[in-house]
């Protein structure tokens, strides 16, 4: 019985390989290739064209004009074109989306010139376009595969209408190709068109596979070359970021604003009130016509009072909690230790974080402990804070029945409130738990 436990797998496999030729991803990836091919054969012919017969003088000559080309081709914009092409193709064909460079601002003819010399986007795009080259020999023996392993196929159905000469005469082999560069098969009889088949067989098995490792490699390349350079993504980070940021805090605001105008100011508007009617039975002087009612009132004015302090209470401690004056630790014990849940805490920070971080990481943990007290069933909760060189890493795992939602409008709002100061959530939980939830932080924001 042990031994038909792989049987399933390698079917699967066979099945796999056996598909992949006929697969629609195979034939976009050959013709990327196909497109690779060509633009190496165009740079190539630039470059004969420009060094041939290969004289010291035609090399000068060369290097001339592309001293004159190369500038012009700058200023005109035509690397920029070149790699919106490339991107165009990649996302037809292989479904990569590249993202553009931001446009580049330019002012009259020696503005655009000077944009276009200091334009990396449009350099990289036309190193690209020169790494094409040697990236389309890769890409030619792809296609030579497919090319080669498909006639091979044909043999033993065409040898009989070609190769019917009558008896005694001889006539040369017939050239199959191999996987092999530089190795044939030489063809004489009709037996031997199996061979070649066979041959074939394996070559267009082989072909989408190859086909797939060289237009990963060129998927790289593009990738680096093509999309916007690190201190643009940076930017473009950073603007995301911010945009959060101001969300975050604009939503805060608004929860404040509703949390004051709800609950404290109707309750300092009823202690005002009771206060008035209070003062309105006891008369201005004179015995009290109603002392009772009066009293009454005055309670009622009395509670009011506490429990808009209590609602100021809370609502400072919701934005900033008094406890972390004393550090994330003390906090994450105080949280700790009012969890419905048993609570195992860990803490190990050598260096304290800034006060903004400390914030967020005290709500996700407050956010998380309430979220599992809530909804994973779970029997115990463990809370890890560890520091760990400039970041701080925040562990929530609970043995409840998992399941949890990173979408959800919880995590989401933590993964929001955590990228606005380059941090990650990441979740871990599965059907059946147990739930993991890592939250890393900067030390700095």
């Amino acid at each position: 019985m042990a031994a038909t436990g792989p049987v399933p797998s390698m079917t699967a496999l066979a099945r796999a390989a056996l598909r992949a030729p006929l697969t629609r991803r195979a034939r976009d990836e050959l013709l990327f290739c196909l497109a690779g091919v060509l633009v190496g054969l165009a740079v190539l012919a630039v470059v004969v064209a420009l060094l041939v017969p290969g004289t010291a003088r035609s090399v000068i000559r060369a290097g001339a004009i592309v001293a004159v080309l190369l500038p012009l081709a700058l200023a005109t914009g035509l690397g920029r074109r070149l790699g919106a092409a490339h991107r165009r193709l990649a996302e037809r064909l292989l479904g990569e989306r590249v993202p553009a460079p931001p446009a580049l601002p330019h002012r009259g003819v020696l503005g655009r010139l000077g944009a276009g010399l200091r334009d990396g986007p449009s350099w990289r795009a036309l190193a690209y376009t020169l790494l094409k080259a040697p990236i389309a020999v890769a890409e030619g023996y792809a296609v030579f595969l497919w090319a080669a392993g498909l006639a091979n196929l044909t043999y033993p159905f065409w040898w009989g209408l070609f190769r019917n000469h009558p008896r005694g005469v001889r006539l040369s082999p017939v050239l199959a190709g191999t996987p092999f560069p530089g190795r044939v098969l030489h063809i004489g009889t009709y037996p031997g068109t199996f061979l070649a088949f066979a041959t074939g067989v394996a070559m267009v098995l082989a072909a989408p596979w190859v086909t797939r490792a060289v237009v990963a490699a060129d998927r790289r390349l593009l990738r680096g070359l093509l999309g916007p350079g690190r201190l643009a993504e940076r930017v473009r980070d950073l603007e995301q970021t911010r945009a959060l940021a101001v969300d975050d805090s604009a939503t805060l605001l608004r929860q404040v604003e509703r949390d004051l105008h709800d609950g404290a100011q109707i309750r300092l508007a009823t202690l005002a009130m009771h206060l008035g009617m209070a003062r309105e039975k006891l008369g201005d002087d004179g015995d009290p016509p109603d002392v009772t009612g009066a009293r009454e009132l005055v309670d009622a004015a009395h509670q009011n009072a506490k429990d808009a302090l209590a609602e100021l209470r809370d609502l400072a401690r919701g934005i900033h909690p008094p406890v972390l004056d004393n550090g994330l630790a003390d906090a994450l014990a105080t949280l700790a230790a009012g969890s419905a849940i048993p609570v195992e805490l860990a803490t190990d920070i050598p260096v304290r974080p800034t006060p903004a971080i400390e914030t967020i990481a005290y709500f996700c943990a407050a956010e998380l402990l309430a979220n599992a007290a809530k909804h994973s069933l779970a029997g115990r909760i463990g809370l890890r804070a560890t520091g760990r060189g400039e970041l701080l890493l925040l562990t929530v795992t609970d043995d409840g029945a998992g399941g949890a939602d990173p979408g959800g409008s919880g995590l989401s709002g933590l993964a929001q409130r955590v990228s606005t100061v380059d941090g990650r959530l990441e979740v871990a939980s599965p059907p059946g738990g147990p739930t993991r939830v890592t939250v890393e932080l900067p030390l700095r924001a």
